[in-house]
């Protein structure tokens, strides 16, 4: 695969430059296919090489590109040297290039592109991925369904390359809104509501109970002393706390296991309201806990009274904040799962809230605090249902099962199916994950159902319906031509700008496990999508010769197999029908249809991020 040719140029630059081929496997990347012109498959970055020279009177990079290129010789692999702009290109032997792709796809599977040289050395390593993270009885908002989709993706991606991965859901199922929510249940509450809607019962006592304290004084009184005696460890109280929190749990795994998300713990702030006591006095022990007039304890991060940098660890009552609890649960997670990277994320708003309690582990002597990493995204404006503001999980994704099916109907593929309404989440959710993951992470975007679920352009619904006729075509010609094939058969342009296209699946992997931006897997299946359809318009099968038929399939067979692989790795099923023919799925994905452009988020240029 790309490994493979990489490494072989890595060995002729080696014996010219002097330099070991490690050293210049990652300044090889593959060249992202043009609609202009035909291109070569990979190039070296010759500035890149002459990065970590001192001398800053370097000679002309073209000049020293030229003079390299006049030294190299083609071979068996290499049939074509150029060069470039800063760059020296190289183009593979095209009959080697089409057997080598498609056999490495198909041999590989799900582990394609993930055997690369790109990840040769990586260690295994232990990871926790802490997302979701809702508060129980609170709503379930946008940053919290943000936060599933992308903690999902990065445990996905840490697994797929091999870790040992941990997802923990830290719910917010402690604090002051549990004394609410305890007064405001005994005042409003109904065992049967409970029951058989807890999320949404408990949610409905909480706003009442707020209105109410907010005009009752007595009220809130009653809400503070309700945490206390949790805080203190009241049989009652905890007994009527933990059955909120069993049934609200049991609801959220419900939920989802529609979104496809699973998790290996639910932990909560809860697990720490007694070592976070120990938290205190391990900070006062070393100095750090300062008391203020109010009789609250802060820690002075800056030394120096600078008050942007002071942080609230206790309250006046002695009772535990949110930041003391996620120190004793950093500390807590170290010693159950001795990880080498913790990752956190929630939205950009935290962002102060993670540098401080990293910084509070540092000065308390945990070293290890430099393991811990927060991954903030933006803000989505602009998501209601039909009903009004997004509320809970359960809205949005009942929201997507009908729209979709109204899309659906209008198609006329409902009837086809044996589980339209599934069919009509799956493609809606994916819909849904390649709209969030299109940009940046960080970036805020204004959301548009009407965009999300659009057939024309690039969306999740272009994926699935492509992947699904993919699967169709598979189903239909299949049997007689899948086990071998003449690379001569695969030289058309439209097959060849495909297998450059899987060629660079390896560099794509690497640049989002580096960067753990997902834009880098959306876009390049878009773009593989569009060459697919483009592909599918000119390369038929039926009513071809059985040799260039069978070619043809095992080159849309090598395609569905790298889109499901990408689309999993997003968190997105690959949905193996989504009408009952290829003709059903013609017309969508027709619709799709565009000249294809270089697509944002996969720049050519040396991997060395």
């Amino acid at each position: 695969m790309a490994c493979g040719f990489r490494r072989s140029i890595a060995c002729q630059l080696s014996r010219v430059l002097d330099l070991p081929p490690e050293y210049l496997i990652k300044s090889i990347s593959a060249v992202p296919i043009s609609r202009k012109e035909e291109v070569a498959d990979f190039q070296l970055s010759v500035d890149s090489l002459l990065e970590n020279n001192n001398d800053h009177s370097r000679p002309d990079i073209q000049l020293q590109t030229v003079r390299l290129a006049e030294k190299l010789k083609c071979d068996t692999v290499v049939s074509e040297i150029s060069t470039g702009p800063g760059t020296v290109n190289f183009k593979i032997n095209r009959e080697l290039l089409t057997k080598t792709v498609l056999q490495e796809v198909i041999e590989d599977g799900s582990k394609y592109g993930l055997k690369s040289e790109l990840f040769s050395g990586l260690p295994q390593k232990k990871i926790v991925v802490e997302f979701s993270s809702p508060n129980v009885a609170k709503k379930f908002h946008v940053g919290h369904l943000r936060s599933t989709i992308i903690g999902n993706f990065i445990a996905n991606l840490k697994e797929a390359l091999g870790h040992q991965v941990t997802r923990i859901n830290y719910l917010g199922d402690w604090g002051m809104q549990f004394g609410l929510l305890g007064t405001g249940f005994q005042l409003f509450g109904y065992e049967e509501k409970l029951q058989s809607n807890p999320l949404q019962h408990l949610f409905e006592v909480y706003v009442q109970v707020n209105k109410e304290a907010a005009d009752d004084k007595s009220v809130a009184k009653s809400a503070h002393e309700f945490f206390q005696r949790l805080e203190l460890g009241d049989t009652q109280a905890l007994a009527l706390w933990q059955k909120f929190r069993d049934l609200s749990i049991e609801e959220y795994i419900r939920i989802y296991k529609r979104l496809g998300v699973h998790f290996d713990e639910y932990s909560g702030e809860s697990f720490y309201r007694e070592k976070s006591q120990e938290v205190l006095k391990l900070l006062d022990s070393k100095g750090l806990l300062q008391k203020t007039i109010k009789g609250t304890a802060v820690v002075d991060l800056s030394g120096s009274g600078d008050p942007s940098s002071i942080c609230t660890v206790m309250r006046s009552d002695g009772t535990s904040l949110y930041a003391t609890r996620d120190l004793a649960a950093a500390i807590d997670r170290m010693d159950k799962y001795n990880f080498d990277k913790m990752i956190y994320v929630t939205d950009k708003g935290q962002k102060k809230h993670f540098q401080q309690v990293f910084q509070m582990l540092q000065i308390m002597g945990y070293d290890w605090a430099e393991r811990c990493q927060h991954v903030p995204f933006g803000v989505v404006q602009g998501m209601k249902t039909r009903r009004g503001d997004v509320t809970f999980l359960e809205d949005v994704l009942n929201e997507i099962r009908l729209r979709m099916l109204q899309n659906m109907a209008s198609a006329k593929t409902t009837r086809e199916l044996e589980n339209p309404q599934e069919t009509a989440e799956r493609v809606g959710l994916a819909a849904l994950i390649i709209q969030d993951f299109r940009g940046f992470l960080l970036s805020d975007y204004q959301f548009s159902w009407d965009r999300v679920f659009q057939s024309r352009g690039d969306t999740g619904v272009f994926l699935q319906y492509t992947h699904a006729r993919l699967h169709s075509l598979e189903e239909t010609f299949g049997c007689g031509y899948l086990n071998d094939f003449n690379t001569a058969c695969l030289q058309e342009p439209q097959s060849v700008s495909i297998l450059q296209h899987l060629l660079r699946f390896d560099e794509v992997l690497y640049r989002s496990a580096q960067d753990l931006q997902p834009r880098h897997i959306v876009s390049y299946l878009l773009t593989l999508s569009h060459l697919a359809a483009m592909a599918h318009k000119t390369l038929h099968i039926k009513n071809s010769p059985p040799e260039v038929a069978g070619a043809r399939l095992h080159l849309f067979r090598a395609v569905r197999s790298v889109l499901a692989n990408g689309m999993t790795l997003l968190g997105i099923t690959p949905l193996l029908r989504v009408g009952s023919s290829v003709e059903t799925c013609e017309p969508i994905v027709a619709a799709c249809m565009q000249d294809l452009v270089p697509q944002p988020g996969i720049e050519p240029g040396p991997l060395a991020l």
